[in-house]
């Protein structure tokens, strides 16, 4: 079997070891025959393995580019980019903990992390809601979500959150990976109200094959500062499963 990974890094949030961290990963936990793309605008000092696009032009100014929403995002659909056929996108503030086979042999063509009431600061009851941080998708099939919003890129970026919530809208029938397949650092292994200053975020454990830090923190914030993560999310020091996954994927 054979899967095609994508990922995008721009501007300077995201490093390439980071992007690194995520290929060797990717590979060690998946039996497929795996292509690896990184779209960015800096490949240097990506590994070996890694095979580099630039980032394709979707006309949006530097001032769209750094407003809220991931808008540039969008450029996943665009012509330069249909001819790697399905894909996988992950996005690099994604650490792959387990087996990733079952992510690229969905029954659906397009399917999306559901980020829905379970990912928000008080769990409810609600609808599920299309995450683009882990999904599947063709370039070519869908170019029609890339299409739509050229026809109209500010009121696109007026109406809607945020590009996910575009794509949602437009890419037509999907699905949700399957619960806990996906899981957040912050809401389903930390611990809330001080509690994370004696206690270490819990290890993800199956069928959890991803994690997910969304937001804030960064892996970087963990190893970096001793006290971390937003509130009411407060640890203390370093977590050590972590630590073991950057010993044995993040070299460089």
């Amino acid at each position: 079997m054979s899967a095609t990974i994508l990922c995008i890094k721009w501007g300077t949030l995201f490093s390439t070891s980071e992007v690194n961290t995520l290929f060797r990963a990717c590979r060690a936990h998946t039996r497929a025959d795996l292509r690896f793309v990184c779209l960015t605008d800096d490949a240097r000092g990506l590994a070996a393995g890694i095979e580099h696009r630039p980032i394709p032009d979707i006309g949006l100014s530097d001032a769209d580019i750094k407003r809220p929403g991931v808008w540039r995002k969008l450029a996943l659909y665009h012509p330069d980019l249909h001819d790697l056929g399905p894909v996988l996108f992950i996005d690099l503030d994604m650490m792959i903990v387990g087996a990733l086979d079952s992510f690229f042999a969905t029954p659906s063509a397009v399917t999306f992390l559901d980020t829905g009431p379970q990912w928000r600061p008080h769990p409810r009851s609600g609808p599920r809601e299309a995450g683009t941080g882990v999904f599947t998708f063709d370039p070519r099939r869908d170019q029609h979500v890339l299409r739509a919003f050229l026809d109209d890129p500010q009121g696109a970026m007026a109406r809607y959150r945020n590009e996910q919530d575009f794509v949602a809208d437009h890419i037509g029938p999907y699905t949700y990976w399957p619960d806990g397949h996906v899981v957040s650092f912050k809401r389903h292994l930390c611990y809330r109200y001080g509690v994370g200053l004696v206690r270490s975020p819990d290890a993800p454990a199956p069928p959890a094959a991803i994690v997910a830090f969304h937001g804030t923190p960064r892996p970087s914030e963990t190893r970096q500062n001793l006290i971390w993560g937003p509130a009411p999310h407060w640890h203390m020091g370093q977590v050590r499963w972590i630590e073991d996954y950057y010993a044995t994927f993040g070299i460089g």
